[in-house]
């Protein structure tokens, strides 16, 4: 609040004053007082209105002072007519009231929308744990009547169970916290099983998988292991046609550790490389090749983020791609391993 706002607020009230001196002043002077008399009137009248007006400013300057400093202090911000400073003014504890009842419809909204989203997540899980029977299932058939056709079943079979594995941490990406065991993770042996689960789309798509992980950090390990698959069946996606690999391995330096997925694939445009963590963006690439929904790299690098892990690509068109996750390790377990 400035003083042009309240003196504009306040336009009415002068005019009235206005009204009244004039007013005044006339009849002062029809019945007889001097005109020097009339004027040390007006002059006393706009001295006391001048001062009270300063002070009034003061005043309502420094409330809203308050307000404006609670509002800043606070996340939820629709509790502010819970935490509004108290005012003498009538009209001031009107609104604080009115902003109360406001503010507890508002919250109940919120609740209800919690509640129904997670009823929700509840949903999704319970559903992904009973699908995930059928898809063992047909698993197990096609590994016990091996032929030609039950191998492409169980392909197939194999990317329905990683979207049902993306449904469902998706589900839980938001409350991280509640799901993940920090402990010391050996990235060689995550890497291996993630590669083992899919080695028939490898050996399918004729691309060789190298692994060279000599390096454990801490972190969850199923989290991990999923981020990872994310990663590689990306690579795999968007591999080049012939001679194509994929390599995994650590680097170490000063105070992290490096767990690279690099591939010779079709590479990334150079404009398109900032977006790929975005949510639904599949660039050129996923408009030009197999269907994308641009949830895989998003959800990866959401799941970075609850961990505390950094997660970036680097990649040339026709050449390649690196995704780089970086985990910061402190001095204490660098100088415990060395």
């Amino acid at each position: 609040m400035n003083i042009t706002s309240f003196l504009r607020d306040k336009l009415m009230l002068y005019l009235l004053h206005l009204v009244c001196m004039m007013a005044l002043g006339v009849f002062l002077l029809a019945t007889g007082y001097p005109k020097d008399a009339c004027l040390l009137i007006w002059i006393c009248w706009i001295l006391v209105l001048l001062v009270w007006t300063i002070y009034e400013y003061r005043k309502r300057k420094r409330y809203f002072s308050k307000m404006e400093a609670v509002l800043a202090q606070i996340d939820q911000r629709f509790l502010l007519g819970e935490l509004m400073p108290f005012s003498e003014r009538l009209e001031d504890r009107l609104y604080r009231e009115m902003i109360r009842r406001s503010n507890g419809a508002v919250t109940e909204r919120v609740h209800a929308a919690e509640k129904a989203k997670e009823d929700y997540r509840e949903y999704i899980e319970s559903w992904v744990h009973e699908i995930k029977a059928p898809i063992t299932s047909v698993a197990l058939m096609c590994e016990n009547h091996k032929s030609e056709v039950t191998r492409s079943i169980s392909r197939e079979n194999g990317k329905i169970e990683n979207l049902v594995d993306r449904t469902l941490y998706y589900a839980r990406s938001d409350e991280v916290y509640k799901d993940y065991l920090i402990q010391e993770t050996d990235l060689q042996a995550v890497a291996a099983e993630v590669v083992g689960r899919g080695k028939s789309y490898f050996i399918q798509n004729a691309v060789q998988v190298e692994i060279d992980c000599t390096d454990t950090v801490y972190t969850d390990r199923k989290w991990i292991a999923f981020i990872l698959n994310q990663i590689l069946q990306n690579s795999l996606k968007y591999r080049r046609e012939t001679d194509a690999w994929i390599r995994i391995y650590t680097e170490r330096e000063a105070h992290c550790v490096r767990l690279v997925v690099e591939d010779n694939g079709i590479g990334i445009k150079a404009e398109e490389l900032p977006r790929i963590f975005e949510k639904n963006f599949t660039g050129t690439n996923g408009r030009n090749h197999e269907r994308s929904t641009g949830m895989g790299l998003y959800l990866c690098g959401k799941l970075c983020a609850k961990l505390g892990i950094e997660i970036h690509a680097e990649s040339e068109e026709h050449v390649g791609t690196k995704v780089i996750l970086e985990f910061l390790v402190s001095g204490y377990f660098l100088s415990g391993d060395s």
